[in-house]
Protein backbone atom coordinates (compact mmCIF):
# COMPACT_ATOMS: atom_id res chain seq x y z
CA UNK A 1 0.00 0.00 0.00
CA UNK A 2 1.36 3.66 -0.64
CA UNK A 3 2.13 5.23 2.98
CA UNK A 4 -0.14 8.03 3.88
CA UNK A 5 2.67 9.42 5.66
CA UNK A 6 4.14 10.07 2.63
CA UNK A 7 1.13 10.61 0.25
CA UNK A 8 -1.13 13.21 -0.32
CA UNK A 9 -4.36 13.58 -2.14
CA UNK A 10 -5.43 16.74 -3.89
CA UNK A 11 -7.85 17.48 -6.57
CA UNK A 12 -7.70 20.46 -9.01
CA UNK A 13 -10.45 22.79 -9.30
CA UNK A 14 -10.49 22.59 -13.41
CA UNK A 15 -13.04 20.30 -12.49
CA UNK A 16 -15.26 23.24 -11.38
CA UNK A 17 -14.22 25.79 -13.89
CA UNK A 18 -11.91 25.45 -16.85
CA UNK A 19 -9.29 28.16 -17.10
CA UNK A 20 -8.99 27.45 -20.92
CA UNK A 21 -12.98 27.34 -21.56
CA UNK A 22 -13.98 29.63 -18.90
CA UNK A 23 -17.88 28.92 -20.04
CA UNK A 24 -17.14 26.04 -18.60
CA UNK A 25 -18.28 26.52 -14.87
CA UNK A 26 -19.01 29.97 -15.42
CA UNK A 27 -21.43 29.86 -12.54
CA UNK A 28 -19.17 27.93 -9.82
CA UNK A 29 -17.08 30.26 -7.28
CA UNK A 30 -13.73 29.90 -5.64
CA UNK A 31 -15.59 28.82 -2.31
CA UNK A 32 -17.66 26.31 -3.97
CA UNK A 33 -14.67 25.27 -5.50
CA UNK A 34 -12.68 24.60 -2.71
CA UNK A 35 -15.66 23.80 0.09
CA UNK A 36 -16.61 20.64 -2.31
CA UNK A 37 -13.16 20.05 -2.66
CA UNK A 38 -12.87 19.31 1.43
CA UNK A 39 -16.28 17.68 1.52
CA UNK A 40 -15.09 15.00 -0.75
CA UNK A 41 -11.86 14.28 1.18
CA UNK A 42 -9.27 15.82 -0.54
CA UNK A 43 -6.49 17.93 1.16
CA UNK A 44 -4.73 19.53 -1.83
CA UNK A 45 -5.34 21.80 -4.62
CA UNK A 46 -4.31 22.99 -7.59
CA UNK A 47 -4.50 26.69 -8.84
CA UNK A 48 -7.54 28.18 -10.72
CA UNK A 49 -8.37 31.66 -12.23
CA UNK A 50 -11.09 32.28 -9.72
CA UNK A 51 -8.43 31.79 -6.65
CA UNK A 52 -7.70 35.02 -4.87
CA UNK A 53 -4.18 36.37 -5.93
CA UNK A 54 -3.15 37.34 -2.54
CA UNK A 55 -1.49 34.48 -0.64
CA UNK A 56 -3.07 35.66 2.94
CA UNK A 57 -6.63 35.88 1.33
CA UNK A 58 -6.03 32.37 0.05
CA UNK A 59 -4.39 31.11 2.61
CA UNK A 60 -7.37 31.90 5.02
CA UNK A 61 -9.93 30.28 2.46
CA UNK A 62 -8.26 27.23 2.61
CA UNK A 63 -6.97 26.77 5.66
CA UNK A 64 -10.45 26.93 6.78
CA UNK A 65 -11.33 24.07 4.95
CA UNK A 66 -8.62 21.95 6.12
CA UNK A 67 -6.79 21.90 2.23
CA UNK A 68 -3.22 23.44 0.90
CA UNK A 69 -1.97 24.46 -2.91
CA UNK A 70 0.84 21.71 -3.63
CA UNK A 71 1.30 23.24 -7.31
CA UNK A 72 -0.30 25.40 -9.83
CA UNK A 73 0.45 25.03 -13.54
CA UNK A 74 3.17 27.48 -15.01
CA UNK A 75 3.70 28.08 -18.99
CA UNK A 76 7.24 28.10 -20.98
CA UNK A 77 7.56 29.31 -23.59
CA UNK A 78 11.89 28.67 -24.32
CA UNK A 79 11.26 27.03 -28.00
CA UNK A 80 9.51 30.72 -29.40
CA UNK A 81 10.50 33.69 -26.47
CA UNK A 82 13.49 35.09 -25.48
CA UNK A 83 14.48 32.93 -22.47
CA UNK A 84 14.60 35.71 -19.49
CA UNK A 85 10.69 36.26 -20.79
CA UNK A 86 9.98 32.99 -19.07
CA UNK A 87 12.66 33.00 -16.40
CA UNK A 88 11.10 36.26 -15.29
CA UNK A 89 7.46 35.00 -15.17
CA UNK A 90 8.84 31.66 -13.18
CA UNK A 91 10.36 33.83 -10.35
CA UNK A 92 7.47 35.37 -9.90
CA UNK A 93 4.81 32.25 -9.96
CA UNK A 94 7.54 30.05 -7.68
CA UNK A 95 7.51 32.92 -4.99
CA UNK A 96 3.91 32.44 -4.93
CA UNK A 97 3.57 29.09 -4.14
CA UNK A 98 6.78 29.42 -1.78
CA UNK A 99 4.71 31.69 -0.10
CA UNK A 100 1.27 28.92 -0.21
CA UNK A 101 3.66 26.47 0.74
CA UNK A 102 4.35 24.24 -2.37
CA UNK A 103 6.91 22.50 -2.98
CA UNK A 104 6.51 21.20 -6.64
CA UNK A 105 6.20 23.38 -9.66
CA UNK A 106 4.66 22.18 -12.72
CA UNK A 107 5.61 23.23 -16.12
CA UNK A 108 4.43 22.81 -19.43
CA UNK A 109 6.44 23.91 -23.00
CA UNK A 110 3.69 25.89 -24.63
CA UNK A 111 5.68 27.17 -27.40
CA UNK A 112 3.86 25.83 -31.03
CA UNK A 113 1.08 24.87 -28.24
CA UNK A 114 -1.99 23.88 -30.39
CA UNK A 115 -4.04 22.64 -27.08
CA UNK A 116 -6.31 25.64 -26.77
CA UNK A 117 -6.13 26.18 -30.70
CA UNK A 118 -9.68 24.93 -32.88
CA UNK A 119 -6.61 22.81 -34.59
CA UNK A 120 -6.90 18.32 -34.85
CA UNK A 121 -5.34 17.78 -31.88
CA UNK A 122 -3.59 14.54 -33.33
CA UNK A 123 -2.86 16.40 -37.46
CA UNK A 124 -1.50 19.40 -35.95
CA UNK A 125 0.80 18.27 -33.59
CA UNK A 126 3.65 20.36 -32.36
CA UNK A 127 7.18 18.60 -33.61
CA UNK A 128 10.09 20.60 -31.96
CA UNK A 129 13.53 21.74 -33.81
CA UNK A 130 16.65 20.12 -32.36
CA UNK A 131 17.78 23.55 -31.87
CA UNK A 132 14.11 24.38 -29.77
CA UNK A 133 14.54 21.16 -27.79
CA UNK A 134 18.16 22.39 -26.76
CA UNK A 135 16.47 25.74 -25.49
CA UNK A 136 14.18 23.91 -23.94
CA UNK A 137 16.42 21.67 -21.72
CA UNK A 138 18.60 24.49 -21.06
CA UNK A 139 15.81 26.79 -20.15
CA UNK A 140 14.43 24.01 -17.80
CA UNK A 141 18.00 23.67 -16.09
CA UNK A 142 17.99 26.80 -15.27
CA UNK A 143 14.48 26.74 -13.66
CA UNK A 144 15.80 23.77 -11.90
CA UNK A 145 18.06 25.99 -10.03
CA UNK A 146 15.72 28.65 -9.57
CA UNK A 147 13.50 26.29 -7.65
CA UNK A 148 15.79 24.79 -5.76
CA UNK A 149 16.84 27.96 -4.20
CA UNK A 150 13.48 28.29 -2.34
CA UNK A 151 13.90 24.11 -1.73
CA UNK A 152 11.58 23.56 -4.40
CA UNK A 153 11.37 21.22 -7.34
CA UNK A 154 10.78 21.76 -10.87
CA UNK A 155 8.58 19.07 -13.24
CA UNK A 156 7.32 19.27 -16.57
CA UNK A 157 3.98 18.21 -17.58
CA UNK A 158 3.74 16.10 -20.56
CA UNK A 159 0.65 17.57 -22.31
CA UNK A 160 -2.09 16.94 -25.83
CA UNK A 161 -0.74 19.33 -28.44
CA UNK A 162 2.79 20.24 -27.21
CA UNK A 163 5.84 19.35 -28.35
CA UNK A 164 6.07 16.89 -25.34
CA UNK A 165 3.77 14.66 -25.78
CA UNK A 166 4.70 11.50 -26.93
CA UNK A 167 6.64 8.67 -24.69
CA UNK A 168 9.60 9.29 -27.23
CA UNK A 169 9.53 13.19 -26.19
CA UNK A 170 9.41 12.71 -22.74
CA UNK A 171 12.36 9.85 -23.42
CA UNK A 172 14.21 12.95 -25.55
CA UNK A 173 13.30 15.64 -22.69
CA UNK A 174 14.26 13.46 -19.36
CA UNK A 175 17.50 12.46 -21.38
CA UNK A 176 18.38 16.24 -21.99
CA UNK A 177 17.86 18.01 -19.15
CA UNK A 178 19.28 17.51 -15.40
CA UNK A 179 18.95 15.11 -12.77
CA UNK A 180 16.96 17.94 -10.85
CA UNK A 181 14.17 18.46 -13.36
CA UNK A 182 11.74 15.89 -12.66
CA UNK A 183 8.24 14.83 -14.37
CA UNK A 184 5.00 15.22 -13.70
CA UNK A 185 3.35 11.96 -14.77
CA UNK A 186 -0.25 12.29 -16.05
CA UNK A 187 -1.66 8.98 -16.65
CA UNK A 188 -4.73 10.81 -18.81
CA UNK A 189 -2.32 12.84 -21.34
CA UNK A 190 -0.34 9.50 -21.52
CA UNK A 191 -3.16 7.53 -22.90
CA UNK A 192 -5.04 10.41 -24.88
CA UNK A 193 -1.83 10.39 -26.39
CA UNK A 194 -0.87 6.72 -27.19
CA UNK A 195 -4.28 5.10 -27.12
CA UNK A 196 -2.64 1.89 -24.70
CA UNK A 197 -2.44 0.94 -21.52
CA UNK A 198 1.01 -0.37 -22.31
CA UNK A 199 2.28 3.74 -22.67
CA UNK A 200 1.21 4.76 -19.27
CA UNK A 201 2.56 1.55 -17.77
CA UNK A 202 6.32 1.91 -19.33
CA UNK A 203 6.68 5.38 -18.59
CA UNK A 204 5.63 5.46 -15.18
CA UNK A 205 7.97 2.27 -14.92
CA UNK A 206 11.11 4.06 -16.72
CA UNK A 207 10.38 7.62 -14.66
CA UNK A 208 9.07 6.45 -11.21
CA UNK A 209 12.64 7.60 -9.68
CA UNK A 210 12.21 11.12 -11.50
CA UNK A 211 8.46 11.63 -10.98
CA UNK A 212 7.46 14.09 -8.28
CA UNK A 213 3.72 15.10 -9.20
CA UNK A 214 1.32 12.71 -10.48
CA UNK A 215 -2.04 13.55 -12.24
CA UNK A 216 -4.78 10.49 -12.16
CA UNK A 217 -7.38 11.10 -14.72
CA UNK A 218 -9.14 8.87 -16.86
CA UNK A 219 -10.01 8.27 -20.60
CA UNK A 220 -13.53 7.71 -21.99
CA UNK A 221 -12.50 5.39 -24.79
CA UNK A 222 -15.41 6.09 -27.40
CA UNK A 223 -15.16 9.85 -27.15
CA UNK A 224 -11.25 9.60 -27.61
CA UNK A 225 -12.38 7.25 -31.08
CA UNK A 226 -14.89 9.94 -31.90
CA UNK A 227 -12.00 12.41 -31.32
CA UNK A 228 -9.50 10.81 -33.57
CA UNK A 229 -12.40 9.53 -36.34
CA UNK A 230 -13.72 13.15 -36.69
CA UNK A 231 -10.38 15.23 -35.53
CA UNK A 232 -11.29 17.15 -32.82
CA UNK A 233 -9.10 19.88 -31.16
CA UNK A 234 -8.40 19.27 -27.87
CA UNK A 235 -10.47 21.36 -26.13
CA UNK A 236 -13.67 19.98 -28.21
CA UNK A 237 -12.65 16.74 -26.70
CA UNK A 238 -12.67 18.03 -23.17
CA UNK A 239 -16.60 19.55 -23.91
CA UNK A 240 -17.32 16.24 -24.89
CA UNK A 241 -16.44 14.28 -22.09
CA UNK A 242 -12.83 12.56 -22.92
CA UNK A 243 -11.24 12.72 -19.96
CA UNK A 244 -12.79 11.78 -16.78
CA UNK A 245 -11.70 11.07 -13.27
CA UNK A 246 -9.54 7.73 -11.67
CA UNK A 247 -11.91 4.73 -11.86
CA UNK A 248 -14.60 5.61 -14.51
CA UNK A 249 -13.08 5.31 -17.98
CA UNK A 250 -11.03 2.35 -19.35
CA UNK A 251 -7.24 3.41 -17.64
CA UNK A 252 -6.16 0.42 -15.44
CA UNK A 253 -4.07 2.12 -12.65
CA UNK A 254 -3.12 -0.81 -10.61
CA UNK A 255 0.57 -0.83 -12.02
CA UNK A 256 0.55 2.90 -11.87
CA UNK A 257 0.14 2.80 -8.16
CA UNK A 258 2.18 -0.72 -7.79
CA UNK A 259 5.10 1.10 -9.18
CA UNK A 260 5.42 4.14 -7.60
CA UNK A 261 4.35 2.29 -3.96
CA UNK A 262 7.43 0.21 -4.83
CA UNK A 263 9.70 3.51 -5.28
CA UNK A 264 8.73 4.77 -2.11
CA UNK A 265 6.96 7.81 -3.79
CA UNK A 266 6.65 10.92 -1.58
CA UNK A 267 4.57 13.74 -2.54
CA UNK A 268 0.57 14.70 -3.99
CA UNK A 269 -1.59 12.58 -6.52
CA UNK A 270 -4.19 14.92 -7.99
CA UNK A 271 -7.26 14.06 -9.72
CA UNK A 272 -7.17 16.36 -12.57
CA UNK A 273 -9.84 15.34 -15.01
CA UNK A 274 -11.31 18.57 -16.67
CA UNK A 275 -15.13 18.23 -17.72
CA UNK A 276 -18.52 20.39 -18.23
CA UNK A 277 -19.66 20.53 -14.53
CA UNK A 278 -22.82 20.88 -15.87
CA UNK A 279 -22.70 17.74 -17.17
CA UNK A 280 -20.17 16.23 -14.61
CA UNK A 281 -21.46 17.10 -11.21
CA UNK A 282 -17.65 18.30 -9.82
CA UNK A 283 -18.96 17.27 -6.66
CA UNK A 284 -20.23 13.73 -7.06
CA UNK A 285 -17.13 13.02 -9.54
CA UNK A 286 -14.81 14.09 -6.73
CA UNK A 287 -16.29 12.35 -4.19
CA UNK A 288 -16.47 9.10 -7.15
CA UNK A 289 -12.62 9.44 -7.47
CA UNK A 290 -11.81 9.96 -3.50
CA UNK A 291 -13.13 6.70 -2.94
CA UNK A 292 -12.05 4.58 -6.65
CA UNK A 293 -8.23 5.80 -4.75
CA UNK A 294 -9.46 4.69 -1.18
CA UNK A 295 -10.65 0.95 -2.94
CA UNK A 296 -7.41 0.53 -4.92
CA UNK A 297 -4.60 2.45 -2.46
CA UNK A 298 -5.99 2.48 1.22
CA UNK A 299 -5.07 6.07 1.22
Amino acid sequence: MLSKEKVKLGIAPIAWTNDDLPELGAENTFEQCVSEMALAGFTGSEVGNKYPKDTKVLKKALDLRGVQICNAWFSCFFTTKPEEETIEAFIKHRDFLYEMGAKVIGCSEQGHSIQGLDKPIFDEKPVFTDEEWEKLAKGMNKLAELAAEKGMKVSLHHHMGTGVQTPEEVDRFMEMTNDDVYLLFDTGHMYFSEGTQEAVDKVVEKYADRIVHVHLKDVREDVLKRLKEEKWSFLKGVKEGVFTVPGDGVINFDHTFEVLEKVGYEGWMVVEAEQDPAKANPLEYAIKARKFIAEKTGL
